[in-house]
């Protein structure tokens, strides 16, 4: 499945530098400081356990923010189509990030109704979680290669932690992807070396506290990725 992302003239999916997805934007600030940085996409989060969450409102403002060229993405977990629907509503997004228990079909379904890019995001945490990349790279537009949330965690992500990212070395899927869990400016260099990753997720790793990000942070991280 080809995945074609125009926003602002500049082709998402298509080959070149290592994009950097920052998730979890709350401010104007933070919003200034993504696209400061140069990276592709803003994740913007539905999710009231999250401290990240936004309202409605919140994200519409926050949206209207961003400047040409800067994907925004909808997160969200399990959202039912009313959610799905009010949010579009209001917030202008580009792709509809899915971060639940969400089944293939549900994907699909998803993508057939909105008419806007899917990317489902899928937890690793053993061999036995590599299937599902399969089935969902089949449905989606995109996949979000991310760290299995621990057992009774509230946030199914953005909680600091990695996979053991050799479980994907070499792996390619029908869809693009990105890789997630437990980035930082730190570990960015091997994190591509070992998963030969194109697209990266952050959140908790550009913050200084839960769903405060860092703008230093954010800007180490981008030249890290472009660097490596």
């Amino acid at each position: 499945m080809a995945f074609r992302l125009v926003v602002g003239g500049r082709d998402i999916g298509a080959g070149g530098p290592v994009r950097v997805k920052v998730c979890g934007l709350r401010t104007v600030a933070d919003m200034a400081a993504v696209a400061a940085a140069g990276a592709a996409y803003a994740g913007l989060v539905f999710f009231p356990p999250s401290p990240r969450n936004l309202t409605i409102a919140q994200a519409r403002d926050l949206a209207l923010q961003a400047p040409p060229g800067l994907a925004k993405v909808a997160l969200t977990v399990d959202a039912d189509d009313a959610l799905l629907e009010a949010i579009l509503a209001e917030v202008p997004v580009d792709i509809l990030q899915l971060h639940g228990r969400e089944t293939p079909d549900r994907v699909a379904q998803v993508r057939a109704r909105f008419g806007l890019p899917v990317m489902k995001a899928v937890g690793v945490g053993s061999e036995a979680d590599l299937p599902a990349l399969e089935d969902f790279g089949a449905v989606a537009d995109m996949l979000l290669v991310d760290a299995k949330a621990p057992k009774g965690a509230a946030l199914p992500g953005g909680n600091g932690l990695a996979f053991d990212w050799r479980l994907i070395a070499g792996r390619r899927w029908s869809c693009p992807w990105m890789l997630a869990g437990g980035l930082t400016p730190d570990n960015v260099a091997e994190a591509l070396r070992l998963t030969g990753a194109r697209q990266l997720d952050v959140s908790s790793g550009v913050e200084s506290a839960p769903g405060v990000k860092d703008p230093a942070r954010i800007d180490a991280f981008c030249r890290a990725a472009v660097a490596a």
